[in-house]
């Protein structure tokens, strides 16, 4: 039972790899480089995207002056259509006035109320000044 077993090889130690240090000087201003060309790269892309956007702003900035003078005189035409919608809304309700439609018809049709006697001044030359219509 006891038997005698080959013996294992011994073990080695393991070897550990040699860092070599790289010289620090080095690694930094190749950093440096690394940082100087992002740093540019960002200016670059930032000053396309402000040109971009300043041509942009160019163009743009003539058509909004013309729909801008385009909305005043529409809102000009819309005021001046308000007063003459008000107007003859006023013309509307005062026709369908059941209280006004005598003076209207006298209006429109130059006819007077049997009651009224229409009155001629005449000047003292002989020439009619006004002719207004009055109540006995």
């Amino acid at each position: 039972m006891n038997a005698i077993q080959p013996s294992r090889p011994p073990l080695q130690p393991i070897q550990k790899r040699r860092i070599i240090p790289r010289p620090k000087r080095h690694l930094r201003q190749r950093s440096y480089q690394v940082m100087a060309l992002e740093s540019t790269a960002k200016i670059v892309v930032n000053f396309a995207i402000s040109a971009a956007a300043i041509s942009a702003l160019v163009q743009l900035l003539p058509y909004h002056w013309l729909q801008q003078e385009k909305l005043r005189e529409i809102r000009t035409e819309v005021k001046l259509m308000e007063g003459r919608v008000n107007s003859l809304q006023a013309d509307f309700s005062r026709n369908f006035d059941p209280s006004q439609t005598k003076s209207i018809m006298q209006q429109q049709g130059y006819r007077f109320d049997p009651n009224q006697r229409q009155i001629v001044i005449i000047d003292q030359d002989g020439k009619e000044i006004e002719a207004s219509d009055s109540l006995p």
